[in-house]
């Protein structure tokens, strides 16, 4: 029998796992944030940042952010809710699914509950910055490079700003597709 997966709002008893999954996936870029830097940024936006649930797992999350296009947040500073504004582009600052459920199609579920929810809101564009040698799996999803946005070093030695246009209707592009 599969297990049950779902996408929620991020939960107080949630974190601990949360922290675990963001310092296992990020510690060895040297961009782990800590639990502080994690829940502020959660709490400058509940409504965009949740977890995923595999049974009753927490097996995965996103933290994304109302943020200006071509801005992106401070990794040394805790998020002040003054740094988010309102509709236009929805920033996904971190997304984590678990080493043993990878490959499995639950971080394209979390980027199809980020897109309705980006769409819902009324963003245009959702952004990111692809750390760890992750452009290339960000362009197959239809991201675009921004060259010269990131500061070398600010985010690791091959960061790059990307971003992508909002899907128009709950049809995600190809590249977005869970495959069954």
């Amino acid at each position: 029998m599969a297990e049950t997966v779902r996408v929620r709002r991020i939960a107080d008893e949630d974190w601990d796992a949360v922290v675990a999954l963001e310092r296992d996936a990020y510690t060895g870029l040297g961009l782990s944030e800590g639990r502080a830097v994690l829940q502020s940024r959660a709490a400058a936006s509940p409504d965009t940042c949740f977890v995923l649930d595999v049974g009753a797992r927490t097996a995965g999350y996103v933290l994304a952010l109302p943020y200006p296009f071509r801005r992106y947040p401070d990794l040394e500073q805790a998020e002040d809710t003054a740094t988010v504004s309102g509709p236009g582009n929805l920033h996904l600052h971190d997304i984590v699914v678990a080493p043993d459920l990878r490959r499995r199609g639950l971080a394209r579920h979390l980027l199809r509950h980020l897109a309705g929810t980006a769409r819902a809101r009324g963003d245009e564009r959702i952004s990111l910055v692809a750390v760890g040698a992750t452009e290339p799996f960000w362009s197959a999803r239809g991201f675009v490079t921004h060259p010269g946005v990131v500061p070398t070093g600010a985010y690791g030695a091959e960061a790059v700003y990307m971003s992508r246009p909002v899907p128009a209707s709950p049809a995600l592009p190809p590249s977005l597709r869970e495959v069954s």
